[in-house]
């Protein structure tokens, strides 16, 4: 959970902490590498590379092919592990939020008939999802992922879009946590606000559009 400095700065912690533990692993990827591989748009990357070397927590090297390379500062290793305490002392608090959100929508899911879901976001949510599914008799079929580096996520068959979903499926469970207002809007145009579930922690309100035909 972000602090007031961070939310003013537009920053997401998580975002932060993932960058600094990639770069701590490996400082000489490529910025198209860490966006694939943290599954966020690569100018994002390259936003949050100058932020992190601007507030001193990485500094810059050359490497091969005309790249550059990363290390971590000591500050910067001080701020991932402030990061990693803070992510550790909220992921107890969100899971069990997660968890009852889940739960209750894959409830009202399975009363409404639907026993096949897709997944819209490779993320904690959507394991989450999947936990929680197993004590509905719901099946996860597959999931969504734009920015997908992996064919599957999960034990799941991971696609870039809808339409090369080839599983059936009754509707739709948003737990995109990067995008996930453009990811609910995009389903909701496409199936219709009926076939498309959205967790209550995310703070979405859905908007009834028709469907794509």
């Amino acid at each position: 959970m972000a602090n007031a400095a961070e939310q003013k700065k537009g920053e997401n912690p998580m975002i932060m902490l993932r960058i600094l533990e990639s770069v701590e692993r490996d400082g000489e990827q490529s910025q198209r590498h860490l966006a694939a591989e943290l599954g966020i748009a690569l100018g994002l990357v390259n936003a949050y590379l100058k932020r992190c070397v601007k507030k001193g927590l990485l500094k810059v090297g050359e490497a091969p092919a005309r790249r550059y390379a990363y290390y971590l500062t000591p500050h910067g290793f001080s701020e991932k592990s402030r990061l990693t305490v803070q992510y550790l002392s909220h992921s107890f608090g969100f899971f069990r939020r997660a968890k009852s959100d889940c739960s209750l929508l894959l409830h009202e899911a399975e009363q409404k008939g639907i026993r096949r879901i897709l997944l819209a976001g490779k993320s904690d949510l959507a394991e989450i999802t999947a936990i929680c599914a197993l004590d509905h008799g719901i099946e996860i079929v597959a999931v969504i992922d734009r920015h997908a580096d992996a064919a599957r996520f999960i034990g799941l068959p991971v696609y870039p879009d809808y339409g090369a979903v080839r599983e059936q499926f009754d509707a739709v469970m948003i737990t995109d946590m990067v995008d996930a207002r453009e990811s609910a809007d995009r389903a909701i145009a496409r199936f219709g606000a009926d076939r498309v579930l959205v967790p209550e922690l995310l703070r979405i309100r859905i908007v009834k559009l028709q469907a794509a035909s």
